[in-house]
């Protein structure tokens, strides 16, 4: 179960790839025109960073078995889904009056990627949830 939680996990940084490489691609950071939908720094930085920490320390515990490991992967990839989370709501909220480059995310993308995320969520939590002590 570990290692389809693994692959899950990164169908979903791929998925999340995409969406960022357009918003780069659109201006980025110059372009953000409405402040609802601002998308600031640390969020941007923080949601991927948090995400593949989480995902360091869950290939160290497949690689391991180590149990502490595969807590904290869960935890801090909690966090990053919670950044995640408002990222999406940010976005959501903006509609049709989005301004910049978070107008040209694609519906799939980020339907596919915030899906995948939860996924992988559940999956991480029931594999930490059923780990026997050893």
């Amino acid at each position: 179960m570990g290692l389809i939680t693994a692959a899950t996990w990164a169908f979903t940084a791929l998925m999340g790839i995409y969406p960022l490489y357009l918003w780069l691609a659109g201006g980025g950071l110059r372009r953000q025109a409405a402040k609802v939908t601002r998308f600031p720094v640390t969020l941007l930085v923080s949601h991927p960073a948090l995400a593949l920490s989480a995902l360091a320390c869950w290939v160290g515990y497949l690689l391991t078995g180590d149990r502490v490991l595969a807590w904290v992967a869960f935890g801090v990839l909690a966090l990053a889904a919670l950044l995640g989370f408002v990222m999406f709501t940010r976005w959501l909220g903006a509609g049709r009056h989005a301004r910049g480059a978070q107008r040209r995310f694609p519906l799939l993308a980020v339907g596919l990627h915030g899906l995948a995320g939860v996924a992988t969520f559940v999956l991480v939590l029931l594999t930490v949830s059923v780990m026997r002590g050893t």
